[in-house]
Parts: structure tokens; C-alpha cells; sequence
């Protein structure tokens, strides 16, 4: 049984059908202007309600005609970028949806466990089903733990999920302040999980197990590894994790280290919704669409976030991702519902942040294909710039709700060179 459900009067928008190619936000509205109360109304059902679901949920009110169900297995919305400072407890992370969705919105808290094609149904784990015009596939990420390193799944704690912070969290609880701490993992999450906890005062030892924050530029990870080295993080970058105990890990020379905790940070996973509902994934198991975002297998499903693979060429799992890519679903569903050809993705990434703690922080910059260049900003600035940039992903979605189709993002990048066509002529084995 779902369980909590709201929903809200919704404020009808002009709209029509027969308008031009959609290029942006601003071209949707245009074509939607003219609809009248007769005509048909179309469901859509958003499955994950992260950065990406809940702005395409708010995206689409741009029509009047639409009823939107948003499908979340929790009751609130997760920040998953402070999610290490939930672990820590140094903040909060997570948000009341009744601040985040607009009027009309029905919230469905449960899991989705099928996208029935055939039938166009949402198998929900209640035992539920809701009937759809179009879905957008937006479950997001998962923590994940190498199941060829023995003990890890048994004994290691992953971060990456609410569920599994709460349980990171009691356990961080339970541990004297110098017990030894390891987290694995040289990426962003890692290295903010590791630099939360020595701020803290934790003995944190950070396996990389390879290069510390590979994506960035040299000077950008030199800071990294300053900061942590003044702040007492043990860092052994080129080691490799080959086992976890309950209270040490062995590292692939044979050297065994204490861990009364240890913290798995090596990557991500996405949900097995697509492949279980019978829809082409990539390697990983993120959905295969076209450029315009669209399952390759059926037009009515249409990915957004990390679960998204556009021509096999998924963005960066981020949240600088998902928002934009979760307006860019609600445009092609618009357009298809409207019946003009939808805009092949236009968006660009242009860098990431890493906090070091609550008094620093690190942007690195990158060029408008995510390619890290010689610049960064470190330091207090860098930790305004980090915070800015959690509170833009929430305060985006926000207004969205306040003013749908007000939804901005940088553009261009490698995708520009691609053409519609082309990119719907990739091939699968």
C-alpha cells in the first residue's frame, strides 16, 4: 500500500497543439499557447523524484492538460550532495517535497518495480498500478560495492544513499572519536566523506586505489592533497582494497590496516528498473535513449539523470546533470504530447566542486565538454562557491514549481557536433 500521497489544485496554463520545432523552455510555452478545456488530458508518471524527476515534474505544468504523478520511495526529497555531512552530522540532507513541488503534483511514496510498455502501466510494490501516457525514467543512482572483494558487502558501509547514510551515520555513533576510520574511494564522494570526518577530529586513512580526484587538473588535486595531508588524512593513493574485515582491510601488497569502520566510495550503479522492465540498457543498466532522451525501445518512455544513457553516451552522473537533463525530458514529452519533434539535448558541464570540510572547499574548472583545465578555486571561496552551488539545484527546482519552464542551464559541449539523425541512427547489438 503506497505510503502517503498529496496532491494540490493545479493552475491551468494556456496551451496548444501544431507549433514548431521546440528549442527551449521558453519555444515549449510558446507552442502550448490555445488549448482549451475540452481537450484530452494526458497522464504522466516521473519515477524517482531526485534533482532530475522532481524539476521534470515541475517542468511539465507548463501544460494545464497534463496530470503528473511523481513515484519517490520516500516521503521526502534527498540532497544527496550533503550527504557526507548527514554521515558527519554537520548538516541536514534532506527536504519537505510539500516546499519543492507545485500545485497539481500528486506525490505516490512507493517503488516502482515494472514500466509495463505493453499495457502502459507502473507496477508499483504495493500492488498498484498506474496507468501513463508517457513516464520519465528518472531513479537516478545507487551506492555500490564490488562484490569480488570478500567482506566488502558484508562488513564495508556505503554513503551514496540515504538509507545507507542513516546506518553509516548509528554506526559513526557508536565509535570513540580515534578509532580508525577507511574510506575507499579517491573520487568526489570519498574525498568528501574522508575530509568531513578528520574535520571532525576522526582518524581517517583515504584509499584511492589509483589517482586521488583523477578527473581533475594537476593543481586542482595537489590542493586536494594538501588539505587532506594538514588535516591528518592518511592518504595511500595507488592502494588497492582486495579485502574487508569487521575491523581491518588488506590492501593488495598484503598489508593489513586497522578499520573499526569502513567506508565504501568507488562508484555508482543505477536501479535495475529498465532491464527488469524488458528496455535496452547500457553496460552499467542506465536506460538507452536516443539524443532527444527517448527510450530507443519505446517513445513513451523518456529517461533523465544519472539513469540516462543518450546514444550510449551518458553526461557525468551529477546533479548539474539531472536538473537540466529532468527539463530536457519534460520538453520532449511536451513536444511529443504538442505533436512537433523534440530537441535533441543541448548542455554542457562545466566543472565540479569537492568540500573539504565546513570552512573550505574546491571548484575545479572545466571547459564546456567536462574537460578539467589548470584553473580551481580553493579555499573559503571555493566553500562559497560549493554551497552556492548545493542551494542552486534545490532553490532551481523551487522555482520551477513557483514558474514553470523558468528552467536555465550552460550549454553546448561535444553533443552539439551531433545531428538528430545521427543520433537516432546508433545501433545495438
Amino acid at each position: 500500500m503506497e505510503r502517503s500521497t498529496c496532491s494540490h489544485d493545479r493552475s491551468r496554463v494556456s496551451a496548444c497543439s501544431g507549433a514548431r520545432h521546440v528549442v527551449s523552455a521558453l519555444g515549449v510555452r510558446r507552442c502550448l499557447e490555445g488549448m482549451t478545456e475540452h481537450d484530452t488530458r494526458h497522464r504522466v508518471t516521473v519515477i524517482g523524484g531526485g534533482y532530475a524527476g522532481t524539476l521534470a515534474a515541475n517542468h511539465l505544468r507548463m501544460r494545464a492538460d497534463v496530470d503528473i504523478t511523481l513515484v519517490n520511495p520516500w516521503p521526502d526529497f534527498v540532497e544527496r550532495v550533503r550527504l557526507h555531512q548527514f554521515v558527519a552530522g554537520t548538516g541536514d540532507a534532506t527536504i519537505d517535497y510539500g516546499t519543492l513541488l507545485g500545485e497539481g503534483i500528486q506525490l505516490v511514496v512507493d517503488s516502482a518495480t515494472r514500466i509495463d510498455t505493453a499495457a502502459r502501466v507502473v507496477r508499483l510494490a504495493s500492488g498498484r498500478a498506474l496507468s501513463y501516457d508517457y513516464v520519465i525514467y528518472a531513479v537516478g543512482s545507487t551506492a555500490t560495492i564490488s562484490s569480488s572483494v570478500p567482506g566488502a558487502a558484508e562488513f564495508a558501509f556505503p554513503v551514496a544513499e540515504f538509507e545507507a547514510a542513516r546506518r553509516l551515520r548509528a554506526r559513526l555513533a557508536e565509535l570513540p572519536v580515534d578509532a580508525p576510520v577507511t574510506v575507499v574511494g579517491g573520487g568526489l564522494t570519498g574525498v568528501e566523506t574522508a575530509a568531513e570526518l578528520a574535520e571532525q577530529g576522526r582518524t581517517v586513512t583515504l584509499v584511492c586505489g589509483g589517482t586521488l580526484v583523477s578527473s581533475w587538473s594537476a593543481p586542482g588535486r595537489r590542493y586536494v592533497a594538501r588539505w587532506l595531508s594538514r588535516h591528518g588524512v592518511t592518504v595511500l593513493e595507488a592502494d588497492v582494497v582486495t579485502e574487508v574485515g569487521p575491523d581491518a582491510v588488506v590492501l593488495a601488497d598484503g598489508a593489513v590496516r586497522s578499520s573499526a569502520l569502513t567506508i565504501w566510495a568507488t562508484g555508482f550503479g543505477v536501479p535495475g528498473l529498465a532491464a527488469e522492465s524488458g528496455l535496452r540498457t547500457d553496460t552499467l543498466g542506465r536506460l538507452l535513449t536516443d539524443e532527444t532522451l527517448a527510450s530507443v525501445d519505446d517513445d513513451r518512455v523518456v529517461a533523465a539523470g544519472d539513469a540516462a544513457a543518450p546514444s550510449d553516451q551518458p553526461l557525468r552522473m551529477s546533479c548539474q546533470a539531472a536538473g537540466a537533463l529532468g527539463a530536457q525530458a519534460a520538453n520532449t514529452v511536451l513536444s511529443h504530447i504538442a505533436g512537433t519533434p523534440p530537441a535533441v539535448i543541448d548542455q554542457a558541464l562545466t566543472g565540479s566542486c569537492v568540500s573539504l570540510g565546513r570552512h573550505a572547499a574546491v571548484r575545479q574548472l572545466a571547459r564546456r565538454d567536462d574537460t578539467a583545465v589548470n584553473l580551481y578555486v580553493g579555499g573559503r571561496l571555493g566553500a562559497a562557491i560549493k554551497e552556492f552551488t548545493c542551494k542552486v539545484g534545490v532553490s532551481r527546482i523551487r522555482r520551477e514549481a513557483r514558474k514553470p519552464g523558468s528552467a536555465v542551464w550552460v550549454r553546448g559541449g561535444r553533443r552539439l557536433e551531433q545531428s538528430a539523425s545521427a543520433a537516432r541512427a546508433v545501433t545495438f547489438p
